[in-house]
């Protein structure tokens, strides 16, 4: 097996020359290692000709120790002993770095390895960073990471403006098939079309690609290691799943937080095992590459806490024949085909937003909540989405660096 270089084993093997003299701040969290296990902020405290002014730290904290929408506080780390500013609060405001956190430095060095889904959060920190950066005219250096679920395949729907969010800011699909520093590109030049474009965040920027990572692998079909990058994903199939299994989040059904397989189990109290399983097959989708096992969990926290559900775990069979997100689509219309007065969509406030329901943030519009609650299968709605897959393939073309 060759060897893989992420961007900061590639800053490690320069001996951080490129960062020299510099005063810089980090955007980081706890995934942010090296090959070797070394994470980013011990890295650059022991390189004598760099000054370390600021750490910064998405949703989850530094440390990674907060749950899904959990407030994190900025406040010192106690293995550190210095301020980390938290880009996670209690209100949409504190998503954003006020000035102070970046008009000291010379550069915002980024580490943030991702999931390859557009709801996962860390990329819009990133973005908003680099929108500030822009203003005040402070380098941007991404370390690139690769797609741990492939840089080649692509699914999902087209995000409308109005269902922007802290969990979809610019209309990239639900499985976005880009790597972070790819992210990085599309965010400082725009995307979209028409009304949906997001406009660019022009800022000085530079990507550290990665040596010996082809699109097409999964992180598995590399040599680096698979670090959790937040609570509730510990391994790559949950990984592989997630595009489909977030959609959960947008339902009181059990995404399996609170067991060993979030993500992987998925149910409720109410549920038939079996009979959700032979509907999930009649909602107009095409579905390989999985297999549905009937399974009873009792979730530790979080939905369903202490509560016996039942439902099933996902068995990838063969992930290139595999795609998450009509199976999480699929799962979700026949559950509320099958319990129309249990089903419920989730009505709390998602990301900060209350003015728009959760599942069209997650989707990108109200196309298939409005198909479900309407009866109807899915095979219009599956149409459209190929149409889109086509068109993005086309679209994301001039960011890909692989």
């Amino acid at each position: 097996m060759a060897t893989t270089l992420t961007g900061l084993d590639i800053l490690v093997r320069e001996k951080f020359s490129r960062l020299a003299g510099k005063r810089i701040a980090i955007l980081a969290h706890a995934a942010s290692v090296d090959r070797s296990f070394r994470h980013i902020v011990d890295l650059i405290l022991e390189t004598k000709d760099i000054t370390l002014v600021r750490i910064l730290a998405p949703e989850h904290g530094l440390r990674g120790a907060a749950q899904d929408m959990a407030t994190v506080d900025t406040g010192r780390d106690k293995i550190l002993h210095t301020e980390v500013v938290s880009l996670y609060g209690g209100t949409y405001e504190t998503l954003f770095p006020k000035k102070e956190h970046l008009s000291d430095v010379d550069l915002l060095l980024v580490d943030l390895p991702d999931v390859g889904s557009r709801y996962y959060t860390y990329a819009q920190t990133m973005a908003f960073c680099m929108k500030l950066a822009g203003e005040l005219g402070v380098k941007v250096v991404v370390c690139d990471r690769p797609n741990p679920i492939n840089g080649t395949d692509v699914e999902g729907a087209a995000l409308k403006k109005s269902c922007r969010s802290f969990c979809g800011y610019t209309p990239v699909l639900n499985r976005h098939g880009l790597t972070i520093g790819e992210l990085a590109l599309v965010y400082q030049h725009g995307f979209g079309e028409g009304e949906d474009r997001r406009e660019p965040f022009p800022c000085k920027l530079d990507v550290i690609r990665c040596d010996g990572w082809e699109r097409g692998q999964y992180l598995d079909e590399t040599d680096l290691p698979w670090i959790l990058p937040s609570p509730n994903m510990p391994t790559l199939d949950a990984a592989i799943i997630y595009p489909g299994g977030c959609l959960f989040e947008a339902t009181k059904i059990s995404e399996g937080r609170g067991t060993t397989k979030p993500f992987e189990f998925i149910g409720a109290p109410y549920i038939d095992a079996t009979k959700w399983i032979e509907g999930t097959f009649k909602e107009g989708l095409e579905l390989h590459g999985a297999s549905l096992r009937p399974i009873t969990f009792l979730p530790q926290f979080q939905k369903c806490a202490k509560e016996e559900c039942a439902g099933v775990q996902i068995h990838i069979t063969n992930r290139k024949t595999f795609k998450p997100y009509r199976w999480g689509l699929a799962l979700i219309a026949a559950a509320r085909r099958l319990y129309p007065t249990d089903f419920k969509w989730r009505t709390e406030p998602y990301e900060f937003v209350d003015s728009v329901a959760a599942i069209d943030l997650l989707h990108g519009n109200s196309i298939f909540r409005e198909l479900v609650e309407g009866g109807k299968t899915l095979e219009a709605l599956d149409r459209e989405m190929i149409a889109e897959e086509t068109r993005y393939r086309t679209a994301i073309e001039p960011f890909l660096l692989y």
